[in-house]
């Protein structure tokens, strides 16, 4: 029997013809270019977070319109759904692809020079690639570069396709990416930059407008725009208000992202080993919801193809089960969270999982110390997603474990903010929960805990401190070490523990698992309510280990552990 040749997987690679061509794995989202089509609105708008496939989308629609690709048009497209079935307009276009990310902005000059240049440079490449169709195309680019220069180019890009007797496609990727580098500047700069370029007579609202003028003449047929914000969405809205919202529309919310079904299938043709895969995939990279009425929830592309791409290439289970590019998207953020009423929702959601709020599809960008509009933009970031309806409002949680360690490095980081004397001696943080995996021994690592971190804390996080915030803190401590992943909230039927430490996949000679227990009391003096948490504790324990998963475990430590104060605890050995 012939051996089965595997696709490669296309981690990092959002080059369609690239991927199509070059034997990687593609997973057919082919059939929403067949929906887009048939919307009534030609103009369209449909945002997603970081690294959800959006570029590989925008590519796929790029050649499958591209006049200039008509004769490549079944090697590209001959097996997927819309090679099946393709739609009137196939190949039609000559295609003008902005990406607006790696803008200065720096300062307002710095911003306009490089605002300007790119669309500059965008045209001048656009009617090189259509010289064919456009006579004296180097005397056009010469005419810009002399003439027209910056937005003034556009004009000369839609006389010259008008002449041709062609329509345009206008594809926007990252449409708002200088507008969250300016907004994450956190200060008056960054804001009176975001407004003089939006404003009335701004150069960002002027280069839409032009767009705006162009599809009222029908030289520009479609536009699709995306992004990871709609706050600039709200700022245009004289300026560009043709556009349909599709964003959270239940059709398209398996647009971007893989399903299980899709992830199976990415799985049996790039040659993913099962055995290899020792961790719950559904918990760490699924469960995006886009809207209530989603058929089913999504994975991170990027985190699944991080996870699969070490598979197929070390042949055993992955050393990084969370992809480190999150946490460094999720840094350049966190200045978001600078004014306290953020922080205090920030918080909230780290403690409850989750928060009830309405979803706006779009806000102004002086409303982001509003509480709706921020619980919004977390959503829009991807750091929330929808778990249902309550009344009028949404419930959003937290989707996955990958993204729970995001807010789990915020709160350590924040503590040491407010708290300067917090310290984190990562040798001695990690020689005590060796001491927990390997001894059996879990006194060093609330010691450390203690003296190290609660101890120091300023009487702004004492306001704080109850047993979720306790919680939250020894999820992100005990998630540094790597040794075990830590999980909140597990379901030990009956009941849900505060911590589960199960052992790293990658450590299967971690001795001990822990469950753990967590109580406050605020004082010391209170002797009673000390021994009343403590029993509370214990029996819970003893109710975790009669449930089918926990019980009759050799390998399990359990214990209860009654923090007083700020800087005394007690434990209780149960197991």
């Amino acid at each position: 029997m012939e051996e089965k040749k595997y696709k490669r997987l296309p981690y990092g690679n959002s080059d369609f013809r690239s991927i199509r061509k070059e034997n990687y794995a593609y997973v057919d989202k082919t059939r929403y270019i067949e929906m887009l089509e048939n919307e009534s609105n030609k103009n369209q708008f449909f945002i997603r977070p970081r690294k959800f496939g959006k570029s590989l989308f925008f590519m796929t629609l790029s050649y499958y319109y591209d006049l200039r690709e008509a004769e490549n048009f079944d090697k590209l497209f001959g097996d997927l759904y819309i090679g099946k079935h393709p739609t009137p307009e196939r190949n039609m276009y000559a295609v003008l692809k902005f990406d607006f990310s790696g803008l200065d902005t720096s300062s307002e000059q710095g911003f306009m020079k490089s605002f300007s240049e790119k669309v500059q440079d965008t045209v001048c490449a656009f009617i090189n690639a259509y010289r064919n169709i456009i006579p004296d195309s180097n005397i056009l680019i010469q005419k810009i570069n002399d003439e027209k220069r910056g937005i003034g180019s556009l004009q000369v890009a839609f006389s010259a396709i008008e002449s041709a007797g062609k329509g345009i496609y206008i594809i926007i990727d990252e449409y708002d990416h200088f507008a969250n580098d300016l907004i994450a500047m956190g200060n008056m700069q960054g804001t009176d930059i975001y407004k003089a370029m939006i404003a009335a007579n701004g150069m960002v609202r002027d280069f839409y407008e032009r767009l705006k003028d162009a599809t009222k003449s029908s030289i520009v047929n479609r536009t699709f725009i995306t992004g990871i914000s709609p706050v600039m969405l709200d700022d245009l809205t004289s300026g560009y208000n043709i556009a349909i919202v599709l964003t959270m529309e239940p059709k398209y919310n398996e647009m971007m992202g893989f399903t299980q079904e899709e992830v199976e299938w990415l799985m049996r043709e790039t040659g993913v080993n099962p055995e290899h895969i020792k961790i719950d995939m559904t918990a760490y990279y699924d469960g995006y919801m886009f809207t209530v009425d989603g058929k089913h929830s999504v994975y991170n592309p990027a985190m699944i193809l991080h996870f699969f791409e070490q598979i197929v290439r070390n042949n055993r289970p992955p050393s990084n089960i969370v992809d480190l590019n999150m946490q460094i998207d999720y840094g350049r953020l966190r200045r978001l969270f600078k004014n306290e009423s953020n922080k205090e929702t920030l918080l909230k959601i780290i403690k409850e999982d989750g928060i009830v709020s309405e979803l706006l599809q779009k806000f102004p960008i002086d409303m982001l110390e509003d509480d709706t509009q921020f619980v919004s933009l977390l959503f829009y970031m991807g750091l929330l997603t929808i778990k249902g309806s309550y009344l009028n409002e949404m419930r959003l949680e937290i989707p996955n474990y990958s993204i729970k360690t995001l807010y789990w490095d915020y709160i350590v980081r924040m503590v040491k903010e407010t708290s300067p004397s917090m310290t984190i001696q990562s040798q001695s943080l990690n020689d005590s929960i060796v001491a927990m995996a390997m001894e059996g021994d879990i006194n060093r690592f609330i010691e450390y805990v203690s003296t190290n971190a609660f101890s120091k804390f300023s009487d702004q996080d004492l306001k704080k401190f109850d047993e979720k915030y306790i919680q939250a803190l020894l999820l992100a401590y005990l998630f540094m070490s790597r040794i075990y992943v830590p999980m909140s909230e597990y379901e030990a039927v009956p009941g849900r523990t505060d911590i589960y430490l199960q052992r790293d996949p990658r450590l299967p000679e971690v001795k001990w698992e822990w469950i753990l227990e967590l109580k406050y009391c605020k004082t010391a003096a209170k002797l009673g309510e000390v021994s009343k948490l403590r029993k509370e504790g214990e029996k819970q324990i003893k109710q975790y280990l009669t449930s089918h998963r926990l019980g009759n475990r050799p390998d399990l430590k359990a214990a209860v552990v009654v923090f007083i104060g700020k800087n005394k605890y007690k434990i209780v050995n149960i197991k």
